[in-house]
């Protein structure tokens, strides 16, 4: 029987990637400092050491030669996993993301398979700079042809990437930087493997279900655990992947709670969250009593870290949002 170890979600991903390069020797990890530094959080570290130059790579700094190059060893017949610094950089190489990763199976008419992994770090909390902290599923997720992963635990940080980097179609992998070392978990040892577009009820509930994902997720569950002092039954929908989106699960729960609150950090026009609240009328309209009520980023550049507490999503927006949609009758 396979046993677990508490791990942070950044010792998750770095497990996930020496299970996954030590089982598949096509597996390659390419990016900045990711060879001989280990990558700037450690992410990569000890991939250098165990498995050489050939398979580890520190790329330029130059977003679009990382994803170009990713997607010349995916058409080599490589497994390539493509860091992104983080993810705000990744404007540096859209042009690579959604002319060429999303669409290289369908130009190609499948002659060849686009098995790309794109890992980034995003989201706020850690006072970034300019650039590092942007949330960008949205523009992501409306590139068709890419699968798109947002893990809330450790757990599925690693059970989610090693599905990530075995699945034959390009997946872009967000990792949050407040998660990295501030969330931690009992983690399954050796293969660990959590399919993709199943998403995760983390907290049961019958009265409002706050639907989230990254690391969003653990602010809503730290809500939903406060609220329940209070005699309200909150539950809490992981999502877990963005794209494919589990519309069973989401339907399942709202059509049972009847009100739901959706969060995100992204600027809320154009966010995710608006192709959730969406599904959520075309889907259970007639379960709904009271409308979907979205707790998003603002419609600004994100901020100096100074102002960035006024600007992300916290438990006591989420709370707000939560007591606002049950008191409408």
């Amino acid at each position: 029987m396979t046993g677990t170890s508490e791990l942070t979600m950044l010792q998750a991903v770095n497990e996930a990637l020496h299970v996954e390069m030590a089982r598949d020797e096509r597996v390659v990890v390419l990016g900045e400092d990711v060879a001989r530094n280990g990558g700037v959080f450690r992410a990569t570290e000890g991939l250098f050491e165990k498995f050489g130059e050939d398979r580890v790579v520190d790329m330029p700094l130059a977003e679009g030669a990382i994803v170009g190059s990713a997607v010349g060893l995916a058409m080599a017949g490589l497994v390539p996993v493509a860091e992104i610094q983080f993810l705000g950089f990744s404007y540096q190489a859209m042009h690579q993301i959604a002319g060429q990763v999303a669409r290289l199976r369908y130009r190609s008419r499948g002659r060849f398979e686009p098995a790309i992994t794109i890992r980034s770090p995003f989201g706020g909390g850690v006072r970034t700079p300019e650039l590092h902290s942007d949330s960008m599923e949205g523009q992501l997720a409306n590139m068709a042809g890419l699968k798109l992963v947002a893990p809330a635990t450790a757990a599925d940080a690693k059970g989610l990437l090693a599905a990530s980097i075995r699945d034959p179609d390009p997946v872009v992998f967000l990792e949050p930087l407040r998660g990295y070392r501030g969330i931690r978990g009992e983690v399954p040892d050796g293969d660990h493997v959590v399919p993709l577009g199943e998403a995760r009820l983390a907290r049961e509930g019958d009265d409002v279900v706050v639907i989230a994902w990254s690391y969003q997720v653990e602010l809503a569950c730290r809500v939903a655990d406060a609220l329940a002092d209070d005699g309200l039954s909150v539950a809490v929908l992981d999502l877990r992947s963005l794209v494919p989106l589990d519309l069973a699960a989401i339907a399942g729960v709202v059509d049972r709670c009847g009100r739901a609150v959706v969060v995100e950090e992204a600027v809320q026009t154009g966010g995710f969250a608006g192709e959730v609240v969406a599904t959520i009328v075309e889907e259970c309209f007639w379960s709904l009593e009271a409308p979907v009520v979205r707790v998003s980023g603002y419609d600004v550049p994100y901020p100096v870290g100074q102002l960035e507490d006024a600007y992300v999503p916290d438990e006591a927006r989420i709370a707000a949002a939560v007591r606002r949609v049950l008191e409408v009758a």
